[in-house]
């Protein structure tokens, strides 16, 4: 009985804990770890960037964002030292634009 109520224990504890690590809704990192301004919530594109559907380069292209779009940080996943990726969030009119149109997505830094 003991040794049954235990196991449960450890479970439960592993299934609350063990999430937190995940990029889909675990430990946010301070963004200021990536070198970002201090308080930087919104980015304008220097250049054409692909947003794509979650960090990785063969995930699926979204849509082609031009140069001069402005896009609010949501959160930031680094990869590796040399591969940062941002969740970023489109500029939108929410009564005018299309219900399904594409908002959220992933950027490489």
């Amino acid at each position: 009985m003991i040794n049954n109520l235990l196991k449960n224990f450890c479970l439960i504890t592993f299934a609350l804990i063990a999430p937190i690590t995940l990029p889909a809704g675990g430990i946010q990192k301070s963004l200021n770890q990536n070198k970002f301004p201090h308080n930087t919530n919104e980015i304008i594109l220097s250049s054409n960037t692909s947003l794509y559907s979650y960090p990785e380069i063969h995930s699926k292209e979204l849509l082609v964002l031009d140069v001069g779009t402005s896009l609010s940080v949501l959160r930031d996943w680094k990869v590796s030292k040399s591969e940062t990726w941002v969740r970023v969030e489109l500029a939108s009119n929410k009564f005018l634009d299309h219900p399904n149109k594409i908002l959220k997505g992933w950027i490489k830094i």
